[in-house]
């Protein structure tokens, strides 16, 4: 098999999306494939190779709906006037659906079918909302509906298909309080202003000229969501966002967002020929499925997957990028794998960076690679939970 390389990272910013005051969005007038067609040329530039010799484009999104129908992964393509010989895919996995693409990605080289695979991932969660029917038992997707028949009740799916409930339900099965959850947000939103403040993310932002509600045009090049002055006070005041004696509030929540990602994998050896210089080397991957009613538990068996996969232990991984969907997340994650937490989303996670679904699995492992070149760690681990009961890992290796 073929080793499989990370030749190229870029990502937009990820503006702070609000359905339902579309203007404070600083992406609301544009297109979630508006901005992935901005991405994907200038990464292909950046990396050092032509478009022609990209072999298949993998695009990650949880919502394919409305503007976000991708015409099978041909659309942003199409937008970005990109070689009509590049075939595409679309890839649904929920929150996990740009690592996911990158899994399929990585086997497509591995076994020698593509020399070059493209990923990209988008969601615009002003424009295309996470939505869903409401009933009586709670918000259920209109292609779920199904599940509240009768001889479907042996699942919860009023939790299943609302992630509040499931983080509620993970919370309850362990022995974390709020405070370490809002202990955790604030660190991440402390975390990420400092790694904005030092331009650690400008290595990997695209800077996107964007109209804005009053008229005027803005160059969008930071994250929207990151809050340096989060407070732990302030955190403790909020209430509970998904049932009345929770504990789980906007404040330990990731927000909604909007953004797009991408990602180029290469073969080691079609890197070397031209020159290029990974940026990390994908070693394992790893996906499975849990409870749909504790989703939130996913990365652990998906990361446990990967590391027996490529013959390593939990503590062999120098750092750690765990999606913050929830706090509690990360922190089940920690506890579970026997982590050090100084190891995991040193940059601030997605509770103050944001969490584009779909997009996100390229950020994850894109800021990963990064982390540790930065840091001069050689093992890294990106994971993620998924709607649905699931989990998906990517072990990446730094080798300098």
């Amino acid at each position: 098999m073929q080793e499989v390389v990370i030749a190229g990272y870029l990502r937009t910013a990820q503006s702070r999306s609000r359905p339902r005051d579309p203007g404070r969005d600083w992406f609301h007038a544009l297109r979630a494939d508006e901005l992935l067609a901005k991405v994907l040329p200038e990464l292909i530039k950046r990396t050092g190779i032509e478009a022609k010799e990209i072999d298949d484009f993998l695009l990650g999104s949880a919502t394919g709906v409305g503007e976000q129908w991708a015409y099978g992964g041909r659309s942003p393509i199409l937008l970005a006037n990109l070689p009509e010989t590049i075939a595409a895919k679309f890839v649904d996995q929920q929150c996990g659906s740009a690592m996911a693409g990158v899994h399929i990605g990585f086997m497509e080289i591995a076994q020698g079918f593509a020399d070059v695979v493209m990923v990209g991932g988008m969601e615009h969660m002003t424009r295309v909302p996470m939505g869903g029917v409401t009933t009586d038992r709670g918000l259920v997707a209109p292609n779920l509906a199904l599940f509240l028949a009768p001889e479907y009740q042996h699942w919860d799916m009023a939790t299943a298909m609302n992630m509040g409930l499931t983080a509620e339900k993970l919370f309850a099965q362990t022995k974390f309080t709020k405070e370490d959850m809002d202990k955790w947000a604030v660190r991440s939103h402390q975390r990420a202003a400092q790694a904005q403040a030092e331009g650690f993310f400008d290595g990997e932002i695209l800077p996107i000229e964007a109209p804005q509600s009053d008229g005027r045009t803005m160059t969008v090049d930071k994250d929207q969501a990151v809050r340096g002055d989060a407070s732990l006070e302030e955190l403790a005041q909020l209430k509970p966002a998904f049932k009345k004696d929770g504990v789980i509030t906007a404040g330990n929540s990731s927000p909604l967002n909007a953004a797009a990602t991408g990602l180029i994998l290469m073969s080691k050896e079609k890197a070397a020929a031209k020159g290029i210089k990974p940026l990390a080397t994908i070693r394992s991957i790893g996906f499975a499925g849990v409870d749909p009613t504790i989703m939130g538990y996913g990365p652990v068996p998906a990361s446990q997957k990967a590391l027996k996969a490529v013959g390593l232990q939990a503590s062999d991984i120098d750092f750690w990028e765990i999606n913050e969907a929830f706090a509690i997340v990360a922190l089940n994650c920690i506890a579970e794998l026997g982590l050090a937490p100084e190891r995991v989303n040193v940059m601030g996670g997605g509770l103050a960076i944001g969490h584009p679904l779909g997009a996100t699995g390229n950020r994850l492992i894109g800021t990963l690679a990064r982390i540790l070149a930065a840091k001069g760690g050689r093992y890294g681990c990106a994971n993620a939970c998924v709607g649905g009961g699931q989990g998906v890992a990517t072990i990446i290796e730094y080798e300098g």
